[in-house]
């Protein structure tokens, strides 16, 4: 099969779609792969890195796009929509919930679209998504650490604090893969962590990791309204797999927490959990909306782009090899990936999504 490697566009997207290791072993088994120059450059990674492995640079995006099999690793954006074409099979994140327009697109164009974060084992599971879910936890604490500075518009809380001086306080709202990774690194720091989940099963093995290092919390409305008014660093990490995140923190609670904070939604792929909270990006990461610094870049990861590639490879790549190895045929074999088909047929397919565009569904 012919597999595409197209260089990313969305803004300061450094990680690629296959490693030079996970092009060779498609190499390997038989398959050609196509890699637009300088896919890979961002994440470490030369075009002679490529070619040495077996595969074939391109030079123009169109060349890598034009196959049977597109490996990604973000969404199309609006300037990609003219490569997608019925019978080509696009692996890549989507997060379709968030994004009604290329929902559209995806279903008129025909392409058959698999979405990483879709891909769901029998003990539900969510193999593609949770390395990147790992890094954006840990990213989390860091950036937010990062504009809580007051030369970046922040309050100016170290979040360690120092002998004398309380540390900063950091409210997780989610007790998941990127709730636990934030968790982690905010203890780490040495900041006073809770942790609202509405899942007792989870608060009861996050007691197992963190005993007494971290507050765990019910989650229901008196219980954020109180955590977040004393936040000084507030991560959204809600995932409610395939539909859009659900509004947890309106803005009359944004309104009482105290100038300066930070709020980092990694949920903002999927929509995000805050009222106030939109979409930025690596070139212009926050903004300032009722006195508190917002971050929602949703493709966090994309700054860490060596390590983040290897991570998503080492997860993706035994699901690249069977799409290349057998089409859409593979998923008739595998449940796991057949939940991540989204969109084939002109038809919208996952549940979830089509929960969220009733409409769209034929």
């Amino acid at each position: 099969m012919e597999v595409g490697i197209p260089k990313e566009t969305k803004d300061q997207e450094f990680r690629v779609g296959l490693s030079p290791n996970s092009a060779r072993a498609l190499c390997e088994a038989g398959h050609h792969v196509f890699v637009e120059t300088g896919a890979g450059n961002g994440a470490g990674f030369t075009d002679e890195d490529y070619r040495q492995v077996g595969t074939q640079i391109v030079t123009q995006a169109a060349e890598a796009w034009n196959r049977e099999l597109v490996v990604k690793v973000k969404e199309p954006l609006k300037s990609e929509y003219q490569f997608l074409e019925k019978g080509q099979i696009l692996f890549t994140y989507l997060h379709l919930a968030a994004n009604r327009f290329l929902t559209e697109h995806l279903i008129d164009c025909g392409a058959s679209a698999i979405a990483y974060e879709t891909v769901e084992l029998p003990d539900h599971k969510l193999p593609l998504l949770t390395p990147m879910s790992i890094i954006a936890g840990r990213l989390s604490i860091q950036f937010g650490a990062r504009f809580l500075e007051r030369q970046q518009g922040g309050r100016g809380v170290l979040l360690g604090g120092v002998p004398g001086v309380r540390p900063g306080c950091v409210v997780i709202l989610g007790g998941g893969v990127v709730g636990t990774e934030a968790a982690q690194i905010a203890v780490g720091m040495g900041a006073r962590v809770q942790i609202i989940d509405i899942n007792v099963e989870r608060l009861t093995y996050l007691e197992t990791l963190f005993g007494s290092r971290v507050e765990l919390l019910y989650s229901n409305f008196a219980q954020i309204e109180a955590a977040v008014k004393d936040a000084d660093l507030l991560v959204g990490a809600v995932l409610i797999p395939g539909y859009r995140a659900p509004i947890l923190v309106p803005r009359s609670l944004v309104q009482q927490m105290r100038p300066g904070s930070v709020i980092v939604d990694v949920a903002v792929d999927q929509g995000g959990c805050v009222e106030t909270l939109r979409t930025t990006s690596h070139s212009h990461p926050i903004y300032i909306e009722e006195d508190i610094v917002h971050y929602g870049v949703p493709n966090m990861p994309g700054a860490v782009p060596w390590t983040a590639t290897q991570a998503l490879n080492n997860s993706t790549l035994p699901y690249v090899l069977k799409l290349a190895n057998q089409g859409m045929k593979a998923l008739d074999s595998n449940p796991a990936l057949a939940k991540g088909l989204n969109v084939q047929n002109y038809q919208l397919i996952h549940p979830a999504v089509q929960e969220v565009f009733p409409d769209l569904i034929s």
